[in-house]
């Protein structure tokens, strides 16, 4: 199986050229769904995310209580009310008839509170329905939701906790071991994985990059968030999964390099936000 740590030239290959002569959504089209009457903000940083590292359209879904609230952060998000509090089939059906029919990907979870199982499902399968490239993240990281994901192409991005919760098994410290179980969950559940933490661990079972950052601000909340929107929005540019994933934790994580040394233990997640764009720059190309 092979094993590489991310570098800048392996990063590179991961993140495609820019045409020209490209339109508006040429670039990407993503959809953010998440938030709930706690976590307004989690879904915000993901579509800035997402915008920051070049998509062209993010569409932010979130409950009808926090649309004010994300449409008043920032002029550059398209808000779309989920018309229930919480995830239900209801609110899915209604969802679905609204958003655009060619998007390129969709991340779903973060903050985001679910009722219903069954409408994760229903939504995760008529998203795939549609070939639109999916992420996976916090509350939508469920065990259920592994049989309608299994060999799709399909990325989830726990941290060490969530990871127990949807594989039933908790990552050990030592990390030869606990990339060992990345790479068995992943290859049975036919399912690219990112598991978070002081080194990032990516693989399908057949690949594995290694992000090692120990980066000791990113402990502060929303930084997982940030991440989810990069996965979206390089999941939008390239269609492998693993390869979509990688380049998100490298970017995801200089940007945190670079905070931090700005900031030192004392940053935010918005600030990740400000630096994503120094991250992609060595990596923009226009042919």
């Amino acid at each position: 199986m092979l094993k590489e740590i991310l570098q800048s030239q392996v990063v590179k290959n991961f993140i495609p050229t820019r045409k020209a002569m490209s339109r508006k959504g040429d670039n990407g089209k993503v959809l953010v769904i998440g938030g709930n009457y706690l976590y307004h903000g989690a879904p915000i940083l993901s579509s800035i995310a997402a915008l920051r590292t070049g998509s062209d359209l993010v569409y932010t879904c979130v409950p009808k209580i926090n649309v004010m609230a994300t449409r008043a952060f920032s002029p550059n998000l398209i808000v779309v009310p989920l018309v229930d509090v919480k995830l239900t089939r209801g609110s899915v059906q209604k969802l679905l008839g609204i958003i655009p029919k060619n998007l390129d990907s969709a991340t779903i979870g973060m903050g985001l509170g679910i009722q219903d199982r069954e409408a994760l499902k229903i939504l995760v399968h008529s998203l795939l329905d549609r070939a639109v490239g999916l992420s996976l993240d916090a509350s939508s990281l469920v065990p259920e939701i592994l049989p309608e994901i299994k060999d799709k192409k399909v990325i989830v991005t726990p941290h060490t906790g969530e990871f127990q919760r949807l594989f039933g098994e908790l990552p050990p410290t030592a990390i030869k071991q606990r990339t060992g179980m990345v790479e068995k969950h992943a290859k049975e559940n036919g399912v690219t994985i990112l598991l978070k933490g002081p080194t990032d661990i990516v693989s399908d079972g057949k690949q594995t990059y290694l992000n090692p950052k120990n980066i000791a601000a990113m402990t502060v909340g929303g930084t997982g968030d940030v991440l989810s929107g990069v996965v979206a929005a390089m999941l939008a540019k390239n269609k492998n999964p693993v390869q979509a994933a990688s380049a998100a934790v490298f970017v995801n994580g200089k940007a945190g390099y670079l905070a931090q040394k700005k900031y030192g233990l004392h940053i935010m997640a918005t600030d990740l936000l400000d630096f994503i764009p120094y991250s992609m720059k060595p990596f923009d190309r226009v042919k």
